[in-house]
């Protein structure tokens, strides 16, 4: 069947990739816009530039007019990195919101299941990898099944693409 499988790696520092039936790629950082934050001290944040983002959407994904899924990586959240797990939830929220507007099929999933093995799906990493090593190897991964691909810290959305399409979700 033809069909797109796309990714969202999640928050202000992640990326879009979307696989077409063709075998051509689309990979592309997350659109930003750095915005003054709301809080009482000065500092800037980088918010999700909600126009663009909705442009690459319907660009890559829905004027194709064929079945998709985006997987949305879950956002992280963690206590002890309070800044980023902010920032990462504000991120999911104003994405959700493009994709719900413009019923754009999707569904979460967390970061060890396309990492890993389980009873269901075949994972894309190799078992055993911890912290730093999950990102050196993602980025390796996505360079040798992706060449043509513009990867500068990993390819976590690259990956999670290719890991719909294997398990043909």
């Amino acid at each position: 069947m033809n069909k797109i499988y796309a990714a969202q790696d999640n928050g202000v520092s992640g990326s879009l990739a979307v696989l077409y039936p063709d075998g051509n790629i689309f990979y592309k950082a997350t659109p930003v816009q750095k915005s003054l934050n709301y809080t009482k001290v000065k500092a800037f944040i980088n918010r999700l530039d909600y126009d663009e983002y909705a442009k690459m959407l319907q660009s890559q994904i829905l004027d194709r007019n064929l079945p998709s899924i985006l997987l949305l990586e879950r956002p992280m959240i963690m206590p002890g990195r309070w800044k980023a797990s902010v920032s990462a939830i504000r991120c999911d929220e104003a994405q959700r919101s493009v994709l719900e507007r413009l019923r754009v099929p999707f569904r979460y999933i967390d970061s060890k299941e396309w990492q890993r093995d389980s009873k269901n799906t075949k994972g894309i990493l190799p078992s055993g990898l911890e912290g730093d090593e999950l990102k050196t190897a993602s980025k390796q991964i996505g360079q040798q099944l992706f060449p043509s691909a513009n990867i500068k810290k990993d390819a976590d959305a690259l990956l999670m693409a290719e890991f719909a399409r294997r398990n043909n979700l």
